[in-house]
């Protein structure tokens, strides 16, 4: 036998799940530091200059 629920319960508990859900991309997003934001700014701007200077010119074609 299926268990009975109370929909009103039920839609307050979801919407409460996707409240916190919300509330911990925005803690995430919002929460850090400005140094630690231009810190992870800067190393990823290192990494992708590193990857594009090793990056080969003519495509990868042995032939040309």
């Amino acid at each position: 036998m299926a268990e009975i629920i109370n929909l009103r319960r039920a839609r307050k508990s979801r919407a409460r799940a996707a409240s916190e859900k919300l509330a911990a991309e925005n803690r995430t997003k919002f929460g850090t530091p400005k140094q630690d934001k231009d810190l992870e700014t800067a190393r990823r701007a290192l990494a992708d200059r590193r990857l594009e200077d090793h990056r080969r010119e003519n495509g990868g074609d042995a032939d040309s």
